[in-house]
Order: C-alpha cells, then structure tokens, then sequence
C-alpha cells in the first residue's frame, strides 16, 4: 500500500479536491435528504440558529413513503403525478430524438449555406431556457400570444394554452422539445459523420434502398450515440424543473414529481421539508431503475457500458 501511495499520490491529489466538492455539495445533501424522510420536520420543526431555536421533529419510518405511495392527494397523487411525469419525459425525448435526427440527416448532406443553417438550429440551444420559457410564455398568451393570432388567421379556435386543462401539458412540452432539439440534432450529426462512407457505398452498389440504407447502416452506425443521448435526454427531461414552472406556474394539470417537491419545499403555510425530501429519494430511485434497466437491454444487445 505504502509503495502504491508513493507511486501514485499525484493522481490522488488531483482528484481530492474533486472528491470533497462532490462530497459538500452532492452527497451530504443526499445523506441529509434521505435522513429527513425518515422524519417530520417542516419549517416549524427545523432548527434555526437565527431564532435559537432548537430541532424539534422526529422519527416517523417508514410512515412519509407509505403516505405518498398511498396515492394520497393530500401527498401529491402520487401515481397520477408520476403517470404524467412520464407522458412528459417520453413525449418530449420521441420527439427530441425523431427532429433531432431528421434535422441530422439534412445537415449530414452537401446543402449550399449549411453552416449558417447549423447557427440558425443551434439557437434555441444558445438562449438561456429561463429567457425561453417567458418569450414562450407569451406566445401561448390566450388573447394576444401570436400563437392563437396565427390560428385565427387560419379559421382555427385558438385555446387557452396555459389554463387549467391538458392544453397546458402541450404548450410545455412544445417548448421543451423546442429547447431540446439542438442538443439531439448536434449529438447525433457527430454521430453521422463517425459512420464510414464507404458502407454507403457498398450499400448503394448491392442495391439498397434509401430506407434499407437508413434501416441496416444509418440507424446501426448511431446505435452507441443514440444510446448515450437518449439516457441523458430521460434523465434531463425528467428533472426538468424550469421550463414547466417558468411556462405555466403550479399548475395541477403540468405538475411533474419535480416541481410537486419543489411545490412542496418551498410553498404553502407551513414549508414540508420531509414529503418533498421523499419525493426527491423517489425520483432517484425511479431514474436509477431506469439507468439499470437501460444499461441492461444494451449489454443485451452486445453493447458495453
């Protein structure tokens, strides 16, 4: 051991200050999140040295997790909060995925002005979301949002996009894919310039179609790219916080298991430090079975990682 210090202490201490940033600003919140669900604390309960006034909440069990997975609606809903959660996340990846590699595919061809085209898709990309989401906020304005100006123009009714109704869900879940495309789109071009040409070729020369083409040698080829980009887009949708709060606000009809925690953390007469900090624990958990269980179908498919 004393030899192996000595040989590597550099990389050690390279890595040190990573670990402890890691350790104060990630796992000891996680440790002290995982602990308060096992507690009732809220804000009345919680210390607080301004007031000197000292921890009075205790140990409940199990008892916070059995109250959400209830189904409660006095603990969120649960199950109807998680159902919408992955309407959200899988519509907004599908169509993440489907644009972003469509898009790929016209810029992976020799079109005149293609770098400027490139800039132009990248934008959404470039713009802070928070300024997204309130240039958004306006346009799905139901009286003057240009959004229902230009469905009148058509002869179409023009609905309350933001209002209490699933027309809320389809207004964030536009702008999310609007934000997303670009990240998809860049991921997965890289990944159509990593394919050689030359099995286009031998393709084209056997006789294969422009889908068998895209079937047997484009999708293959973006088989490890698209594996990569589709885990973190679930990941990153899942969380996605600002979007949904900055667009329509706590709106039951976007609630997502995300901004139920942060709904019930921050808000209401007394703040529930301990279901949002198990709402928290259950999103970990339901994203680390979906991890395994992705990392599980791709070694099935001969994949490492």
């Amino acid at each position: 051991m004393r030899r192996f210090l000595e040989r590597h202490w550099y990389a050690y201490a390279m890595v040190l200050p990573v670990v402890v940033v890691v350790g104060a600003l990630v796992l000891y919140p996680l440790a002290q999140g995982v602990y308060f669900t096992f507690t009732d604390v809220n804000e009345a309960s919680i210390a607080n040295p301004v007031l000197d006034r000292p921890a009075t909440y205790v140990g409940v069990g199990l008892r916070n997790y059995l109250n959400v997975l209830s189904g409660d609606p006095a603990y969120g809903s649960f199950w109807s909060t998680l159902a919408r959660t992955l309407v959200w996340t899988f519509g907004c990846v599908f169509f993440h995925y489907t644009i972003g590699l469509a898009l790929a595919l016209l810029l992976n061809r020799p079109v005149r002005g293609r770098a400027v085209y490139r800039v132009l898709l990248m934008l959404p990309w470039a713009v802070p979301a928070f300024i997204s989401a309130f240039a958004w906020k306006y346009l799905f304005n139901a009286k003057y949002g240009l959004v229902n100006q230009a469905l009148g123009a058509l002869g179409l009714p023009g609905p309350v996009w933001l209002g209490q109704s699933d027309w809320a869900l389809v207004a964030v879940v536009i702008v999310n894919v609007w934000l997303g495309v670009p990240f998809m789109m860049v991921a997965l071009l890289g990944g159509l310039q990593a394919i050689p040409g030359d099995l286009f070729e031998a393709a084209e020369v056997d006789g294969a179609s422009a889908w068998q083409r895209f079937r047997h040698v484009t999708l293959p080829g973006l088989r490890s790219v698209s594996s990569t980009v589709v885990l973190l887009g679930v990941i990153w949708t899942f969380n996605m916080f600002a979007v949904v709060y900055l667009v329509t606000g706590a709106n039951p009809n976007t609630r997502i298991l995300v901004t139920y925690a942060f709904e019930r953390f921050f808000s209401g007469a007394t703040r529930d430090f301990a279901i949002a900090s198990t709402y928290g624990v259950l999103i970990l958990s339901v994203l680390l079975v979906f991890a395994a269980a992705h990392r599980r179908a791709l070694r099935a498919g001969g994949e490492v990682w």
